[in-house]
């Protein structure tokens, strides 16, 4: 067994004794934050927070956060940090979160990021929030994004240049004509890159002064950024 594969397998077979708190995953569209986020909810046995899922969530019971977001987005505007906040602040309250949990897609901003250190340090012997980074870099990500193609039928997913199809073009299980997502172009690549950058380093920059933040390679197999991450969580933990 090679080394490179006895990493991978440590990495999903690890476990950690080490009460993670809150740990908020940053990093680039395409870095795999929400695959690093399913790995790391089977490690410590944590909720992944994602507002994304909170907000469709919420819509779709009806909420009363909910009703307010969706008429909101029927006018095409977005959604105010204020609502998010709100939304963040009701799953917080519920009892899986004890241990920590880890949030995906919050905070965005440092506005955002100000309220979540205010909540969690309201409450008593809470663990202050982590914030852990995916790097990955710039041409390989653009190369992950513009290079995925799907199966309309089956929904299988290639990489025109890590995970090809036998045929150009064509879907190995169903013969059906691959497709590329409309928002999976090199133009909204880059206007996604400069809006993560211009929302985010402020965050970066905020939990790096505050000696709670750590950075680890995205280029790497699954478990073995899931190792890694664990390993700077405990460090900063101790």
């Amino acid at each position: 067994m090679s080394s490179f594969v006895r990493a991978l397998e440590r990495g999903r077979e690890m476990e950690s004794k080490t009460v993670p708190g809150p740990i908020l995953l940053l990093g680039a569209p395409g870095v795999g934050k929400g695959t690093q986020a399913r790995e790391l909810v089977k490690i410590w046995g944590i909720p992944q927070i994602s507002t994304g899922d909170l907000l469709r969530a919420n819509v779709a019971r009806g909420t009363s956060v909910g009703k307010v977001a969706k008429e909101i987005m029927q006018r095409g505007e977005l959604v105010p940090d204020s609502l998010v906040d709100e939304m963040v602040a009701l799953r917080l309250q519920q009892p899986d979160t004890a241990n920590g949990y880890i949030l995906d897609g919050f905070p965005r901003t440092l506005g955002q990021a100000d309220w979540l250190d205010g909540r969690v340090a309201a409450k008593p012997d809470s663990l202050p929030v982590i914030a852990v980074s995916i790097n990955v870099d710039y041409n390989q990500l653009l190369r992950r994004i513009c290079g995925r193609r799907n199966c309309p039928v089956c929904q299988t997913i290639y990489n025109v240049y890590v995970n090809p199809p036998k045929q150009p073009g064509i879907c190995d299980v169903e013969g059906a004509a691959l497709v590329q997502r409309a928002d999976d172009t090199e133009e909204v690549f880059k206007e996604r890159m400069r809006a993560y950058g211009a929302l985010t380093k402020p965050v970066v920059d905020h939990y790096r002064d505050l000696g709670r933040f750590a950075e680890v390679d995205g280029d790497r197999p699954i478990g073995v950024i899931a190792a890694g991450i664990v390993a700077a969580v405990e460090r900063l933990r101790q």
